[in-house]
């Protein structure tokens, strides 16, 4: 049973600190596994491709995200590599520590710029051993499992000319397959678990998100701006993984909508969201003190519909720990919800990396185990079964065995404790119970305050 409570939230610190930073020794370590994943998987070859959108599987192994231009990582089983840039990106490469071979590729560059310094794509992808009977996996941002096309798994969301090449050169269509699951498969991708130095650098990233959302919060009142509030701006050097988000009112139902001009109105929904690579935070409920300024249709539903939220999020965290399996955890979000009052919008939770949305484990019957290393976002968007309203609370864990609590301890001692103080404050003063796997990343960990303003009134389990 939960109540609403007056809870002090910490400040958890950290919004100073130096962003981490990945050795160039763990590039080169991950290279090596992609090309030990070639020898597993009987490729020969793997054809990595990136663009402003779709990044993160290249920015994995060489540091590097395509800025205006795309790109392209060539990678054999020995390890060696080569990677095509387009004329802007040839001055924004890896360190040269990585290992990355680079050849100017201008096919990439934006269009009226110069084109007449680089080779024929055929003639570079040949000279680095792709040919005929070479076998070759694709590598773009999804793969498919389910009945896209009659033969998933040569199906690719590579551009068509280079997918064109690279059959040309192979000589058998059949020898040119998917290889995305490689990096991105919650069973054993590449990206599915993080090092140490990975979580530092998603925890920085999410102190930031989350001091974001707090600010906007507290800056929510009748008349307050989209535009005005503090998500478009952050001073934690990393990218942005998905616009900010900023809705009031009916815009609300629009859920992805960039901030406007429109002005918060008493007793209508809000949600703001942001995220940077590896981290997102989301908060939704009514620009309201009480249900006494919402609407007599309201006050009578949207007090049970953002309690059964909070008791499907506290069911949620309190089910995650490693070796539970993702259909475990998508049972334990269902069993909590109340049909009468929402549905979800998508799965209970997904995986996070540099992009936003990696995965989801989370799926009815899914027997996908979690692991040690991986990163979690806390993501359940309920729909409202009766009059329209909205209530959000997404934040991020990590889950670490002893050992990787171990080495955070002793590598990251600042991010070390906040994790802890976040986890007392989960327990202490939320009342929710996490198993000791479970090392939350955001400054908000469990925090909803279902009344905008009345931010310091938030939710707690079992009082």
């Amino acid at each position: 049973m939960n109540s609403i409570k007056e809870v002090s939230l910490p400040e958890f610190d950290g919004a100073d600190q130096e962003c981490p930073a990945i050795s160039t020794e763990e590039y080169r370590s991950r290279i090596h596994a992609a090309a030990a994943r070639l020898v597993q998987t009987d490729l020969e070859f793997l054809v990595i491709y990136g663009d402003r959108e779709h990044l993160a599987n290249l920015a994995y192994l060489t540091g590097m995200d395509p800025r205006f231009e795309e790109a392209l990582l060539l990678l054999n089983r020995s390890g060696e590599t080569l990677l095509l840039v387009g004329n802007e990106c040839l001055g924004y490469l890896p360190q040269t520590d990585v290992g990355c071979r680079v050849e100017l590729f201008q096919d990439f560059s934006l269009l009226g710029q110069p084109r007449n310094s680089s080779r024929p794509l055929k003639r570079i992808l040949s000279d680095f051993g792709l040919g005929t009977g070479t076998r070759i996996g694709c590598v773009g941002w999804k793969y498919y499992e389910h009945g896209l096309v009659e033969g998933n798994e040569y199906a690719s969301d590579m551009p068509a000319y280079l997918m064109d090449a690279l059959r040309e050169l192979a000589g058998d269509r059949r020898l040119v397959r998917n290889a995305t699951a490689m990096f991105v498969n919650p069973e054993d991708g590449l990206r599915s678990v993080n090092s140490v130095d990975q979580i530092a650098l998603m925890e920085h990233a999410a102190i930031h998100t989350s001091l974001a959302i707090r600010k906007s919060v507290k800056q929510l009142a009748p008349g307050v701006r989209e535009c005005d509030l503090a998500l478009t701006g952050t001073a934690s050097g990393l990218p942005f993984s998905c616009h900010a988000m900023a809705s009031f009112g009916e815009k609300v139902r629009r859920g992805l909508s960039t901030p406007s001009h429109r002005r918060a109105q008493l007793g209508a929904p809000f949600s703001l969201a942001q995220g940077l690579w590896g981290a997102l935070s989301c908060r939704a409920g009514m620009v309201a003190a009480s249900e006494r300024d919402l609407t007599p249709e309201l006050a009578a539903f949207y007090p049970r519909f953002a309690g059964n939220y909070f008791d499907v999020v506290v069911a949620w965290y309190e089910r995650m720990k490693i070796g539970t399996s993702g259909g475990e955890i998508h049972a334990a979000a269902h069993v909590v919800r109340d049909p009468e009052l929402m549905e979800f919008a998508v799965n209970p939770g997904h995986l996070i990396h540099l992009d936003e949305w990696l995965h989801s484990p989370f799926q009815a019957d899914n027997t996908c185990l979690l692991r040690s290393g991986m990163a979690i976002q806390m993501d359940i968007i309920p729909v409202s079964q009766g009059p329209f309203c909205y209530v959000n609370a997404e934040d991020g864990i990590v889950l670490a065995d002893e050992t990787l609590r171990s080495e955070l301890a002793r590598r990251h001692p600042a991010c070390w404790l906040r994790m802890q103080a976040r986890r007392s404050f989960m327990s202490g003063a939320l009342g929710i119970a996490l198993d000791p796997s479970v090392l939350p990343l955001n400054n908000t960990p469990g925090w909803l305050c279902p009344y905008a303003l009345e931010p310091s009134r938030v939710f707690v389990n079992g009082g």
